[in-house]
C-alpha cells in the first residue's frame, strides 16, 4: 500500500497530493502559474498535515516530467528530486500527456471503445505537445511537439472518433471540421498523477534520480497530413 507524494506543476494549475494506494488523502492546488515555485513547498506541508503524515513516512515521490511549462517543469522536478535525495526515497516520473489522458478516462462517461484520446498542451502559436492513446492507455501516436494544421489527424479518424482536450485543443477546434472529432473540457491534477504513480510504484518502475530531468520536447516538427 504505497504512500506517495505527487507533484504536478507542468501546466497552468499546480497541485500536490498525498495518496495511499492510489487514493488521495490530502490535496492542494493553485491556479496562478507564476506562483508555482512559492506554492509547491507550502502545499506539501499542508497536504502532509491534512493526511496526518510526515515527509519521512512517504514511500516515493512522483512528478509530472513534461511536456509543459519550462519553469513549471523545473520547479516540480527540482522539488521531487531534492526530497528524494534528502530522504533516500525513490523517484517516479510520469509524462504529462499520460496524466491528462488518465484524467479524461476518469471524468468522461460513455466513451465508445473505438475512441482515441488526444491530450494537447498549448506550446504557443499553432504548436502543441500532443499524443494519441486508446482506451487501454496504449500509445497510438507517441508524445511529440506538433504544428497544427487542418485535417492533420484525419488518417486516425477514418473509423474512429478522437476526443481532443487540454489547453492546446482550444485553437485546434477553430480549424478542425472532421465529424469524428470531439472536444472535451478536462482538467488533470496531482490526484490523477497519484493513480498512475501508484501503479508504477507497485511495479517498481522508478526513475534514476541523478539523471532524471524534465522532458521539454524542444525540437518541433509536424506529423504528415492525411
Amino acid at each position: 500500500m504505497p504512500l506517495l507524494l505527487n507533484i504536478d506543476t507542468a501546466t497552468e494549475i499546480a497541485s500536490v497530493c498525498v495518496s495511499v494506494n492510489g487514493q488521495s488523502v490530502g490535496y492542494r492546488q493553485n491556479g496562478q502559474q507564476r506562483e508555482h515555485a512559492s506554492f509547491v513547498h507550502t502545499a506539501i506541508a499542508a497536504v502532509l498535515k491534512d493526511a496526518g503524515f510526515c515527509l519521512k513516512d512517504i514511500d516515493a515521490f512522483a512528478v509530472t516530467s513534461g511536456p509543459g511549462s519550462y519553469t513549471g517543469l523545473r520547479v516540480g522536478m527540482a522539488t521531487a528530486k531534492g526530497l528524494c535525495y534528502a530522504l533516500s526515497k525513490p523517484l517516479i516520473t510520469v509524462n504529462t500527456l499520460e496524466v491528462m489522458t488518465w484524467a479524461a478516462l476518469d471524468n468522461v462517461e460513455n466513451i465508445d471503445e473505438d475512441w482515441l484520446l488526444c491530450p494537447m498542451i498549448d506550446a504557443r502559436r499553432m504548436e502543441v505537445f500532443t499524443a494519441l492513446y486508446n482506451l487501454k492507455m496504449e500509445i497510438v501516436l507517441p508524445p511529440a511537439p506538433v504544428v497544427l494544421e487542418k485535417s492533420i489527424f484525419n488518417n486516425y479518424m477514418k473509423n474512429k472518433k478522437i476526443a481532443f482536450f487540454g489547453s492546446g485543443s482550444t485553437k485546434f477546434r477553430l480549424i478542425e471540421s472532421n465529424t469524428n472529432s470531439v472536444f472535451l473540457e478536462i482538467e488533470h491534477n496531482a490526484e490523477h498523477l497519484g493513480n498512475l504513480a501508484d501503479k508504477a510504484c507497485q511495479q517498481k518502475k522508478f526513475s534514476d534520480i541523478s539523471y532524471s530531468e524534465p522532458n521539454y520536447f524542444k525540437d518541433f516538427h509536424t506529423i504528415g497530413k492525411a
